[in-house]
């Protein structure tokens, strides 16, 4: 059923009224806040319509309505205007944006940190899948008890460490030094599953099998390569959620934390919005994932000029100042692009 003139104003300040007081709305506040000319009566029958159609509910025995999901959503999909940021909101972006001598890993990590300043919400970032970035630079750390500290360093500069277990003895530092030299010679400039394919195909050489040291290392490093690393989701400000009215309740709270605390669902939620293009919104139950029932979450993908390489945005409230939210999030991944775009070049 489409909704005419009369409804989209009052769907439309009830939600905006509702997300600036966090209080339900009612006929009388709504009356005086919509554009049209109306009585407090009329308002009510439509506020009545409105909840009928599910975009609207009444919370417990109070007069007034809060949005649904469905009710956000049609929202953010048809009365949304998205404000430009100021000149000053801008500057404050990019002077905390500016990498200097940042490693990737800090420039993700900053970003992080300005999602969730800006917003007031938590800032949360996706970092480049590293079994698709390119390979730069691997280092060994002998830990004790068989265990070996691998370091992988893409080359966009972003670091991932990875623990393995030796099956056999470990290997000496003279050993180690050869076989950290030839794969960095042979496998630098490879995507990880170019580097998984190399091995295999020279593990089938037979020539190679004439050189102890390199047949050490191809053993060796099938090891190292065995496997997915797992993605790195970064979060900050997650303490804001403890502010919001929502999740003051200890089990809202705890599910949302759980949700950090697992990072799968979410890594799920950001890897699908890198796979499409501009700013995303789930909303709560929308999101296919009940840890985040009550809130949403505003993606954007970065890039590095020519491929996509993660995600980042915002997740709190649906009740969520989406118009200020959906634009700072739209600027923090054209900065961070631009940033990565200039480091590959």
């Amino acid at each position: 059923m489409e909704l005419n003139e009369r409804s989209l104003s009052i769907l439309d300040a009830i939600v905006e009224g509702h997300i600036a007081s966090g209080e339900p709305m009612g006929s009388r506040t709504i009356a005086k806040r919509q554009k049209l000319q109306l009585s407090p009566a009329t308002v009510r029958n439509v506020m009545a319509d409105l909840e009928e159609m599910g975009y609207l509910v009444s919370p417990h025995t109070s007069a007034g309505r809060i949005p649904t999901d469905k009710g956000y959503r049609f929202y953010v999909d048809t009365l949304l205007q998205v404000r430009n940021l100021s000149q000053d909101e801008r500057s404050k972006i990019e002077a905390q944006c500016r990498t200097g001598n940042l490693r990737t890993q800090e420039m993700l990590q900053q970003a992080g940190r300005i999602l969730s300043d800006m917003s007031n919400h938590t800032g949360i970032v996706l970092a480049p899948r590293f079994v698709s970035t390119v390979f730069r630079h691997i280092e060994f750390v002998p830990l004790s008890q068989g265990r070996l500290l691998v370091i992988f360093v893409s080359k966009s500069g972003v670091v991932q460490n990875k623990i393995i277990e030796l099956d056999g003895a470990m290997p000496t530092t003279q050993e180690l030094q050869h076989i950290t030299n030839y794969l960095n010679e042979e496998l630098s400039g490879l995507t990880i599953q170019e580097v998984r394919a190399k091995i295999v195909d020279q593990m089938k050489q037979e020539k190679n099998l004439y050189n102890k040291m390199v047949s050490g290392a191809l053993n060796f490093s099938q090891e190292v390569f065995r496997g997915d690393i797992e993605d790195d989701v970064i979060i900050e400000g997650a303490a804001n959620i403890l502010n919001q009215p929502e999740f003051s309740d200890r089990d809202s709270m705890k599910r949302l934390f759980n949700a950090f605390e697992q990072k799968s669902n979410l890594i799920h939620l950001l890897d699908k919005s890198q796979q499409a293009q501009g700013v995303q919104i789930y909303i709560g139950s929308q999101s296919e994932y009940q840890e985040f029932e009550g809130c949403s979450l505003i993606t954007a993908n970065y890039t590095n000029g020519t491929q996509s390489l993660g995600s980042l945005g915002v997740i709190g409230p649906s009740r969520m100042e989406y118009s200020q939210v959906v634009a700072v999030v739209d600027y923090t991944a054209q900065l961070v692009s631009r940033a990565l775009e200039l480091e590959s070049e």
